[in-house]
């Protein structure tokens, strides 16, 4: 089974795009011990308009963003999980304009950029946040350790 099922709306379909990300969500299911509980990601690549109306529809938040996430179970839950059937983890959508933006923005590849939405997308929808300073230190050191692992570099 695929840990990533990839949608381009309203974008041009990338086949490189696809092969990332499938790489790096596989690795973050392998570092949480996920392989077996059958889940996926579902991962929608599009334009910042698209990013703005979700983000308003969901979140009532009237602007683009770079990621959002939206996870289908609670942190405790997961650790439940029988793997009995495919289930989402969560969706996850990624404007690929602003990864382009913040990568030249970050002086980094685009590779890097795509990767650390999806990783980050990813401990989201694991129940990790980033507004207290110490939950945010906690998320930054998975993210990094991800994609230390893959060897995807700041530049």
């Amino acid at each position: 089974m695929d840990v990533a099922q990839i949608e381009f709306l309203d974008i041009e379909e990338n086949e490189e795009y696809i092969k990332l990300i499938e790489k790096v969500a596989k690795k973050c299911f392998e570092i949480e011990h996920l392989e077996g509980k059958k889940l996926y990601l579902s991962v929608i690549l599009t334009n910042p308009e698209n990013i703005r109306v979700t983000n308003k529809t969901y979140r009532n938040i009237d602007k683009e963003t770079d990621v959002l996430s939206f996870p289908m179970f609670e942190k405790d839950e997961i650790e439940k999980l029988t793997g009995e059937y495919p289930e989402a983890l969560g969706d996850i959508m990624i404007s690929i304009e602003r990864v382009k933006e913040q990568s030249v923005e970050y002086g980094h590849s685009f590779e890097r950029e795509l990767s650390y939405m999806v990783v980050h997308g990813f401990y989201h929808l694991m129940g990790y946040d980033h507004i207290e300073e110490k939950d945010k230190k906690v998320m930054r050191e998975k993210e990094e350790n991800v994609l230390s692992i893959l060897d995807i570099k700041r530049n």
